[in-house]
């Protein structure tokens, strides 16, 4: 358990604020960000049937929670661990034009997450898909799209200042941009997070390109899939990558803090070139990936944006389940408790 408790906190807003500040945000920020994008809503599925490809396996290695379905033979589902591959079969479904895309609140269970400040066992985010031409599979278009969700943020921000007089703003007017390769040069000694950490506290808001692949180092600065973002396509600069996150100075928790991933989404191509970079050929015979080679699925763009993180973050909160409802091991509540913490 890694509990972080800052010292002197005290909660700016009390929990019937904090609840009526979080209806704010979240109808406020998915408003803009549904106008910015040209997004319309849809309905979002709690799980798929398993092995047909649609999950995300996020690493690789995170267990999702699987159960039998007695009027389906036995046949076995999974809760979604993201809905990154369902999302572009749903624009194919509903024939989204290009230039328009969807977006769905989305709720998954994480039963191997390490349980922290930021991290939980559930976890809710806005999933969003656009789609877009080949023209658009480029570095110069994911910023722009970047610089619009960044927009909608610092909007929100705005807003719930002047609702709530005690929050002031801490966005700075632009996000700054660096790949993940300038990054391990500028700071060799450091992990990826401490990296992050010391690049967002420098400029408060930073957008890092290209998560996924292996640098010139060696490292992989962190996991990606093989399978939905295109991680691997090069770029400018001999870098490589079309996707990555946006990370945000927390000043509460004193650490960078992701509240978003994203990217332009693999092509046939693209597909072939990262499921055998992470000998994971296989996965060519699933039903999403065949979908995806039998050219039935549109190029898109599209990402998450967590919905407690981002509260998380506006309302200055030490811990996520000041946000959300979850289950904590007794000694973290014990702990929070003590500390003016109050978990829902």
């Amino acid at each position: 358990m890694k509990l972080t408790i800052p010292e002197g906190y005290q909660s700016v807003l009390d929990v019937q604020q904090t609840e009526q500040a979080i209806k704010l945000i979240k109808d406020y920020f998915q408003e803009n960000l549904a106008a910015e994008l040209r997004l319309r809503r849809v309905t979002a599925p709690l799980f798929v049937k398993q092995g047909t490809g649609i999950n995300d396996d996020l690493n690789g290695i995170e267990r999702p929670v699987s159960f039998p379905m007695k009027d389906l033979s036995e046949e076995r589902a999974e809760i979604v661990q993201s809905l990154a591959k369902w999302k572009r079969m749903a624009v194919a479904d509903l024939k989204i034009e290009e230039g328009f895309g969807l977006y769905t609140d989305m709720n998954a269970i994480r039963p191997d997450e390490e349980l922290t400040n930021i991290h939980s066992l559930y976890v809710d985010q806005w999933d969003w898909e656009r789609v877009i031409s080949r023209e658009q599979r480029n570095l110069d278009f994911l910023k722009a799209v970047v610089r619009k969700i960044y927009s909608a943020l610092v909007r929100t921000e705005f807003l719930l200042c002047e609702s709530f007089k005690d929050i002031k703003p801490e966005l700075p007017e632009e996000l700054t941009f660096i790949h993940t390769e300038e990054l391990a040069a500028k700071y060799p000694d450091l992990t990826p997070f401490e990296r992050e950490t010391k690049e967002a506290k420098k400029h408060g808001a930073i957008f890092v390109i290209g998560i996924g692949g292996e640098m010139p180092n060696g490292e992989i600065h962190d996991g990606r899939a093989p399978d939905y973002d295109d991680w691997n396509t090069e770029t400018v600069n001999g870098f490589k990558g079309l996707n990555g996150d946006i990370i945000l100075w927390n000043n509460v928790l004193n650490r960078a803090f992701e509240i978003s991933s994203m990217g332009i989404r693999v092509d046939e191509a693209a597909l072939l070139d990262q499921l055998k970079i992470r000998n994971a050929e296989e996965r060519k015979e699933m039903l999403w990936h065949q979908k995806l080679l039998n050219g039935e699925l549109p190029l898109t763009i599209g990402g998450g944006i967590g919905q407690s993180r981002l509260c998380m973050y506006f309302l200055r909160k030490a811990h996520i389940g000041e946000i959300q409802s979850s289950i904590w091991p007794e000694k973290m509540k014990e702990q929070c408790k003590a500390a003016g913490i109050d978990l829902l």
